[in-house]
């Protein structure tokens, strides 16, 4: 894999971040067995491109829900898209999906007390759930690519990315920059623990190091 290949995007076949989610979810997998068919899944922030990627638009009995805030359309028959907000899933009854699924969204939600309603609403209506973050003591920050990025005050943070190309080799629009760093709270180990009270940690490991880490109930 080339260098070229961690600075695009994730949702791209080839990409460094497909690698990576790809690899998480062969653990997820494992235990897509202990789901009833048809399984219903419901995708917090999800994107079709992910599903994809994976072969999920062929794979009868499974339906594929994808919650975003925008329309999107699908033209696959088991994969549909929705909007509604990851903190109010009030549209749907407790335990209406098999799996509550999410991947790298619950860190993007601005505040604590919204962290706390999403993950409070997954795991009232999944049976099951799996919500996956990167974790903020990992060396290199994930959303800029840049060594211990998080740590520092806003005002650096925003001067590197739109006065400098160290983000990605690109200069950054500054008021997206700002919305960016306003929208991004990294999560550590223990609150995903406190956020998801009796769940179980996937850890992602890269050289050693907690890379991210995904919360779940299944019995492994």
């Amino acid at each position: 894999m080339g260098v070229k290949n961690i600075f695009i995007g994730s949702e791209l076949p080839n990409s460094f971040g497909n690698y990576f989610r790809s690899r998480r979810f062969k653990f997820l997998q494992k235990n897509f067995n202990l789901l009833k068919k048809p399984v219903r899944i419901l995708d917090v922030g999800g994107t079709l491109t992910y599903w994809v990627n994976r072969g999920f638009d062929k794979q009868p009995g499974f339906e594929i829900t994808l919650l975003n805030m925008k329309k999107s359309e699908s033209i696959h028959e088991n994969i549909n898209y929705i909007v509604g907000d990851a903190t109010d899933l009030s549209q749907f009854a407790d335990h209406s999906f098999e799996l509550v699924f999410s991947n790298s969204v619950i860190e993007h939600l601005f505040s604590w007390e919204s962290q706390v309603k999403m993950a409070k609403e997954a795991m009232r209506v999944g049976k099951y759930y799996y919500v996956q973050t990167p974790n903020k003591y990992f060396i290199i920050e994930p959303h800029y690519l840049l060594p211990c990025f998080q740590f520092l005050p806003k005002k650096t943070q925003l001067f590197i990315l739109t006065k400098t190309k160290l983000s990605r080799m690109k200069k950054w629009n500054p008021e997206r920059a700002k919305d960016y760093v306003d929208e991004i709270r990294l999560l550590s180990k223990k609150e995903m623990k406190k956020l998801f009270p009796g769940c179980k940690v996937y850890i992602e490991r890269v050289f050693g190091l907690a890379k991210s880490f995904s919360t779940h109930n299944f019995p492994d």
